[in-house]
Order: C-alpha cells, then structure tokens, then sequence
C-alpha cells in the first residue's frame, strides 16, 4: 500500500540524518518507527489488562493457530482432561 505524507523540512532532515546513520533509507527507517509504536502501544495495552484478561488473549491467540482440520475423538479429550 502507497501513502503520501506531508513531512516538514526539519523533521525529513533529521530522518535524513538518522537514515545516514543507521544505513538504512528513510522509508525503511519510517517503516520500523511505525513498526515499534505499534508494538510499543499493544504492550501497554496488553499491561493494562487483569491477569485473567491476559490469559484469556493468550489462550485466543493460541485457538486462532490451531489446525482446523487436526481433530481427536471425546474420549481422547475426556482422558486428556483426568490427566
């Protein structure tokens, strides 16, 4: 996806300078700020929930991975329980 954004002069120096430093270009450098904000703002959303809540992401996450198709019979479920 292409977006054009409005950039001042000082700020696309900087980000000029820092790319330099970095030898990175400026997109890419642009690229892993947005990419860190982003993890940054999930993180403290993510501490801001109860431990119960955070379990309860955790194991959403886990099901949304799961295959489908990989099925096992009550029983097997039932035995897997009493263990």
């Amino acid at each position: 996806m292409r977006k054009n954004i409005d950039i001042d002069e000082i700020t696309l120096t900087k980000l000029k300078v820092i790319s330099a430093f970095e030898d990175m270009s400026v997109k890419a450098l642009m690229e892993e700020a947005v990419r860190l904000f982003v993890k940054a703002a999930e993180q403290k959303q993510f501490d801001k929930l109860s431990k119960e809540e955070q379990e309860d992401l955790g194991l959403l996450l886990l099901m949304q991975q799961v295959d489908k198709a990989d099925t096992v019979s009550e029983e097997e479920f039932m035995k897997a329980l009493e263990e």
